[in-house]
C-alpha cells in the first residue's frame, strides 16, 4: 500500500529538482541588466541599495557569494544560483500547496487518501508545479539575483504554512505554526512586501477552520480583518514604529536638550518593556489568544529587525550608500520611499488639473551639529477641485505622460477628460495592458519580446500570418491557450466541489493581481515590462492548473467506475502542456554565455582616462558599472556619478570623500549651500548678459543678497542665476601641464567656455555639476555618457570629444560644420584593445531588448569612429573598425538595426559592398515584412515601424549611387506599394 506522506514528499522533491536543474542550466552567468547589478554589488559588500532596501536578501545572498571561493568573476554566478535555488523551493511549496488543497476537496474528513486519490493528488501537484516552473515571468526572475525570486519563496512558504496549520488539530501545535508564520512574514519584510498582500486572503483559512457555520458576512469580516493585519504591518510596524521613535527623538533632543539618540533609547525601553510585560502578563493570566497575538507580533519584529543592517552599514559609509540612512530621520524617509514621489489612490487630480495653491505640510528634519534642524517643509499641491476625481487613474502631470493619456483616450489638446475616460484607462491600460496582457503571456502565449508585445490567442494564431521577424524571434511563444484552458477547468472544478478553498484561491489570485494593479496605479509608460510584479497572481492560477488534473480524473472515473489509474491518466493527458511551455520558453530564458551587460559596463569604464570622473544616467547606465567596480574590481579609479542623484545633498557629500582608488572630488560650495531645502532650484532671471561661473559660485557660497529673488511685497531667500550664460576662463597652464588637448584639436582650443543654460531654472544637481567643472580646473578628466550628456541642463556638446563610449570635456569649441569631435587615435585604441564583446557573435545566445539596445549603441559608436577616420583619409583603420563591428556584433546573432543601416554608406565608401548589401538585404526584407504586417493588421506605427519606413527610403539613393539600380527599384516598389507613390519620409542623415 502506498504511503501518502512518503509519496507526497518524494514527488514534491522531484518537482523541486526538475525546477532547480532547469534554472541552473539557464542561469545568467554574470550580473543582468537592471537591478541585479546593483543588488549583487551591495550584497557582496553589504552596502545600502535603493529604498526601501532588502537587508535580509543582502545577508542571504552574501552567503551565496562565499561559494565563489574568492573568485570575483564567480560571485554573480553564485548569487544567481541563490535565486535558482529559492525559486525551486517555491515550486516545492507550490506542489505541497496543491496537494493540501486537493486533500480538502477529495477528503471531507481526515482519513488517509486511497491509492486512486494518491495518484490524483500527486498528478495534480506535479502538473501545477511544473506549469508554474516554466511560466514566462517566474522563470525570468528565477535565473537572476533580484528580490523577486526570494519574495516568491516567502509567499509560497507562507501560503503552504497556513494550509499546513489548517490541518493541525492540537491547539498548541497550531500556535507554534502561527508563530512560525509570523516570523516568516517578518523576515519577508526585509526582502519584498508581496508576501503581505496574501494576508487578507489567508485570513479566510483561519475563519473556515475556527468557525463552523460559514456565511458570506463572516467571510467578508475575516477578509477585512486580514486587511487590518496587512495595514498594521505595512503602515504601523514598517514605517510607523520608526516614525514614532523619530518624533520622540526630535522632542528629546530639540525640546529637552538631551543628547542624540536619547529619544530612540527611551522609545526602545518603553516599547520593548511594554511588549515583554504584555507577553508575560497574558501568559500568567492564561489569555491564550492575546498571548499568541503578542508573540506573533514579537516574531514579526524579530524578522523585521534585519533592517538594522541598513542603518549599521550606512554609518560605515560604504561606496554605495543610497539615501545615506544613518539616523532615525533619514531611515524613516528611506523606508517610506519618499524620493519616488506620490501616486494618488482614492482621491486625486486629473492630468489637466492646475495647481491653485500649495499648503506647507510637516517639517523635514535633518541632523545638525547639536539638534535636528528644519531644512524644508513638505508641500501639498492643491488642485482645482473641478478637475479631481475618486479613484484617479490619469493623474500624472508630466508632459510626456499627458501626451500618452491624450493619445490613448483620443482627447484633443486642451480637452478635459471625464470620469469615463478615467475608468476606461484603468480597464484598458492598467488592468488590460499592464496585467491581463502579462497574464496571457504566461498562460496563452506571447507574440515576441519586443516592447509592448501583445499576447497570443488561438484566434490570432489561426487568423494571423506572422512575418518571419516575429516567428523567428526567440520570445515568440505559443501555448495555444492550453495552460489557460486547464486553469479554467481547475477553477470551475474547485468552485463546484470545494467552494471555501475556491474563495481562498480566488482571493489570492485577485489580491496579488488585480488589487495590486489598482494599488500601484501605474503611470501610462514604464521603463520596462513589469510582468514580474504579478507572479503571485500567476502562482495562484497555477494551483487551478493542478486542479485540472483532478477535474479530468473525476470525468474519467465517471466514464469507468473504479478506475484506479484515473489520476495517472489525467496527469499524462495534461503533461504535454508544461512540456510545451518548457519547449517554447527555453530559448528565450536560457541566459547562459551572456556577458554583454557586464562587458558594456567595462567598455564604458575602459573609455575613460585614469582617475576620471564619469557621469551616467540611471539603472542600466549605472548598475552594471557599480557591479564591475565593486565585485570584479575593474577600473575602481573612475568615479561614477549618477547625474540624477546629484540633486541630493547626501550624494554630493559622498562624492567629497575618497572611495576605492578614486580621490575625493573638490567643490567650491559648502554643505550649507547644497543641503536639503537649500538651492534646490535656482531661477534664471536674465538680468545681465553673462556672468563668470567662478564669481557666481563665490557669491552663492557667501549667500549674497545680489542673488536673491525679491518681489515688491517681500524679500525671499531663494537664490537666482542672474544670467543665462556662465563663462568659465580656461586655466591654460593646467591644460598645457596635463596635456589634455590632443594635437589634432589644438587649433580648436579656446580661452573661455560659455555655458548656456537651457531652461528657466538650474537644479541642484546641475549647480553641483557646474561647481565640479569649475573647481576641478582640468585636473581630473571629466566624462559623460550619451544619456547624461543629453539630460544636463546646459549644452556642453560643443566642448566634448568622443574617446570611445564616453565624451570627454575639453577646453575646445566644436566647429559648426561637424556633428561631433572624435579623438580617433584614442578611440581606435580603446575599441580594438580594451573593449569586450564576449558571446555577442553567437546566434544561439538569447539577446533581449536591452541587449539589442546596447548593441545598437556600440554599433553607432563604431560607425562614428569609422566616419572620423575616413575624414582623416585613414581607410585602413576605418575598415578595421567596421570589420570589428560586423564580426563582433553580426546580424546573425543580433539583427541589424538603425545603427547598422547608418553604416551602409560607410561600408560602400570603404569598398565593402558585399557587407553593405547584406545589411540592406536583411533589413529591407524585415522592414517590408513588418510594414506589410502592420498594414494588414491595422497595428499603429510604433518606433520600430517608423525606423523600418525610414530605412527603406534611406537605402534607395544609396543603392542607386553605387549602381545597384535593380535592387533600388525593388525596394522603391515595395515602399510605394505599402505607402503609395506620393509617400515620402525624411531620410536619416549620415552622422
Amino acid at each position: 500500500m502506498l504511503k501518502y506522506a512518503r509519496v507526497n514528499n518524494l514527488a514534491g522533491w522531484t518537482a523541486f529538482f526538475i525546477a532547480f536543474i532547469t534554472y541552473l542550466l539557464t542561469i545568467e552567468e554574470t550580473a543582468s541588466f537592471w537591478d541585479p547589478g546593483e543588488f549583487i554589488a551591495v550584497a557582496y559588500k553589504l552596502q545600502v541599495p535603493h529604498p526601501p532596501g532588502a537587508p535580509f536578501f543582502l545577508l542571504i545572498y552574501r552567503m551565496f557569494s562565499f561559494l565563489a571561493l574568492g573568485d570575483g568573476l564567480e560571485i554573480a554566478y553564485w548569487m544567481n544560483v541563490g535565486s535558482a535555488l529559492l525559486s525551486a523551493f517555491t515550486i516545492l511549496f507550490l506542489f505541497w500547496t496543491i496537494t493540501l488543497l486537493g486533500r480538502k476537496l477529495l477528503l471531507k474528513k481526515s482519513e488517509e487518501p486511497n491509492q486512486e486519490q494518491i495518484y490524483t493528488l500527486i498528478g495534480a501537484g506535479f502538473i501545477g508545479a511544473l506549469a508554474y516552473t516554466f511560466t514566462d515571468s517566474f522563470w525570468f526572475s528565477a535565473v537572476e539575483a533580484e528580490v523577486y525570486a526570494m519574495s516568491s519563496f516567502f509567499t509560497a512558504i507562507v501560503i503552504w504554512a497556513f494550509l499546513k496549520w489548517d490541518i493541525i488539530k492540537d491547539p498548541q501545535e497550531e500556535n507554534k505554526y502561527m508563530i512560525f508564520i509570523a516570523y516568516l512574514v517578518g523576515l519577508s519584510i526585509g526582502v519584498h512586501l508581496l508576501n503581505l498582500v496574501t494576508l487578507p486572503a489567508l485570513a479566510l483559512v483561519v475563519y473556515f477552520k475556527k468557525y463552523k457555520n460559514h456565511t458570506l458576512k463572516g467571510g467578508i469580516i475575516a477578509f477585512l480583518l486580514g486587511g487590518v493585519a496587512l495595514v498594521v504591518i505595512n503602515n504601523f510596524i514598517i514605517p510607523g514604529l520608526p516614525s514614532i521613535a523619530g518624533s520622540l527623538e526630535i522632542f528629546f533632543v530639540n525640546s529637552l536638550g538631551l543628547p542624540f539618540g536619547s529619544g530612540i533609547i527611551f522609545f526602545s525601553i518603553v516599547f520593548l518593556g511594554g511588549l515583554i510585560f504584555a507577553v508575560i502578563h497574558s501568559h500568567k493570566k492564561e489569555k491564550v489568544i492575546l498571548n499568541t497575538i503578542l508573540i506573533c507580533f514579537s516574531f514579526i519584529l524579530i524578522g523585521y529587525s534585519s533592517y538594522a543592517l541598513i542603518v549599521i552599514r550606512a554609518n560605515a559609509e560604504p561606496v554605495i550608500n543610497e539615501n545615506d540612512p544613518k539616523d532615525i530621520i533619514s531611515f524613516v524617509s528611506y523606508l517610506k520611499r519618499e524620493q519616488y514621489g506620490y501616486r494618488p489612490l482614492m482621491q486625486g487630480q486629473y492630468f489637466t488639473a492646475d495647481i491653485i495653491d500649495q499648503v506647507e505640510g510637516d517639517p523635514v528634519y535633518a541632523k545638525g551639529e547639536d539638534k535636528y534642524e528644519v531644512v524644508d517643509y513638505q508641500l501639498e499641491n492643491i488642485y482645482d477641485p473641478e478637475k479631481t476625481t475618486i479613484l484617479p487613474r490619469i493623474y500624472s502631470t508630466q508632459e510626456r505622460h499627458k501626451q500618452i493619456y491624450r493619445s490613448k483616450l483620443g482627447l484633443r489638446e486642451g480637452q478635459d477628460p471625464t470620469f469615463f475616460d478615467n475608468i476606461y484607462f484603468m480597464f484598458d491600460h492598467q488592468l488590460g495592458h499592464m496585467y491581463w496582457r502579462y497574464f496571457m503571456w504566461n498562460f496563452s502565449g506571447r507574440e515576441s519580446d519586443f516592447s509592448n508585445a501583445p499576447y497570443l490567442s488561438i484566434w490570432n494564431t489561426i487568423t494571423t500570418e506572422f512575418p518571419n521577424y516575429i516567428k523567428e524571434n526567440k520570445g515568440h511563444n505559443n501555448y495555444f491557450m492550453l495552460p489557460l484552458i486547464l486553469g479554467l477547468i481547475g477553477m470551475f472544478f474547485q468552485a463546484k466541489h470545494d467552494p471555501e478553498s475556491f474563495w481562498l484561491t480566488l482571493m489570492l489570485f485577485l489580491m496579488m493581481g488585480v488589487v495590486l494593479v489598482l494599488y500601484l496605479n501605474s503611470p501610462p509608460v514604464e521603463p520596462r515590462e513589469r510582468d514580474y510584479i504579478y507572479v503571485g497572481s500567476f502562482y495562484a492560477f497555477a494551483i487551478w492548473i493542478g486542479f485540472s488534473v483532478m477535474a479530468i480524473s473525476n470525468q474519467l472515473r465517471k466514464l469507468k467506475k473504479g478506475m484506479v489509474m484515473a489520476g495517472v491518466y489525467a496527469a499524462l493527458i495534461t503533461l504535454p502542456v508544461p512540456i510545451l511551455m518548457a519547449t517554447e520558453n527555453w530559448n528565450d530564458h536560457d541566459r547562459s554565455d551572456r556577458y554583454f551587460s557586464v562587458d558594456s559596463a567595462r567598455n564604458f569604464l575602459a573609455s575613460c582616462a585614469p582617475n576620471a570622473i564619469l557621469f551616467t544616467g540611471g539603472d542600466n547606465d549605472t548598475f552594471p558599472l557599480w557591479y564591475v567596480q565593486e565585485v570584479e574590481g575593474f577600473r575602481t579609479d573612475v568615479r561614477v556619478i549618477v547625474l540624477s542623484y546629484f540633486d541630493t545633498d547626501w550624494y554630493v557629500k559622498q562624492m567629497a570623500r575618497p572611495v576605492n582608488e578614486s580621490a575625493a572630488l573638490d567643490f567650491t560650495l559648502d554643505f550649507d549651500n547644497f543641503k536639503k531645502g537649500t538651492n534646490d532650484v535656482l531661477y534664471v532671471t536674465d538680468r545681465i548678459e553673462s556672468l563668470p561661473l567662478v564669481e557666481y559660485l563665490k557669491l552663492l557660497k557667501n549667500n549674497s543678497d545680489l542673488l536673491k529673488l525679491t518681489s515688491s511685497r517681500s524679500s525671499s531667500n531663494i537664490n537666482t542665476v542672474p544670467s543665462r550664460i556662465l563663462t568659465l576662463p580656461v586655466n591654460t597652464e593646467n591644460v598645457e601641464k596635463f596635456g589634455i588637448v590632443p594635437q589634432q584639436f589644438k587649433d580648436l582650443q579656446i580661452p573661455n567656455i560659455n555655458i548656456r543654460i537651457k531652461g528657466n531654472y538650474v537644479t541642484k544637481g546641475n549647480l553641483m555639476l557646474l561647481d565640479l567643472i569649475a573647481t576641478n580646473n582640468w585636473e581630473r578628466p571629466i566624462y559623460f555618457n550619451n544619456t547624461s550628456l543629453a539630460t544636463i541642463g546646459f549644452d556642453m556638446s560643443d566642448h566634448v570629444v568622443m574617446e570611445g563610449l564616453t565624451y570627454r570635456l575639453l577646453p575646445i569649441q566644436k566647429p559648426d560644420n561637424q556633428d561631433e569631435l572624435i579623438n580617433t587615435d584614442l578611440a581606435y585604441k580603446n575599441v580594438t584593445e580594451k573593449f569586450a564583446f564576449r558571446g555577442m557573435d553567437n546566434p544561439d545566445n538569447y539577446f533581449d531588448d536591452e541587449f539589442r539596445r546596447f548593441t545598437s549603441n556600440h554599433r553607432s559608436v563604431l560607425n562614428s569612429i569609422a566616419i572620423a577616420l575616413l575624414d582623416e583619409q585613414d581607410k585602413e583603420r576605418a575598415e578595421d573598425i567596421m570589420r570589428l563591428s560586423l564580426e563582433k556584433l553580426p546580424g546573425e546573432a543580433i539583427p541589424y538595426d538603425l545603427a547598422s543601416g547608418q553604416a551602409v554608406p560607410v561600408l560602400f565608401e570603404l569598398g565593402m559592398d558585399d557587407e553593405a548589401l547584406d545589411i540592406i538585404d536583411q533589413m529591407s526584407k524585415r522592414s517590408v515584412e513588418m510594414l506589410d504586417f502592420y498594414q494588414e493588421t491595422g497595428r499603429a506605427m510604433d518606433r520600430e515601424a517608423q525606423i523600418s519606413m525610414q530605412m527603406l527610403n534611406y537605402f534607395v539613393p544609396q543603392l542607386r549611387e553605387q549602381g545597384y539600380k535593380e535592387k533600388a527599384d525593388q525596394i522603391q516598389q515595395d515602399y510605394e506599394r505599402i505607402f503609395g507613390a506620393a509617400a515620402g519620409t525624411p531620410q536619416i542623415q549620415r552622422r
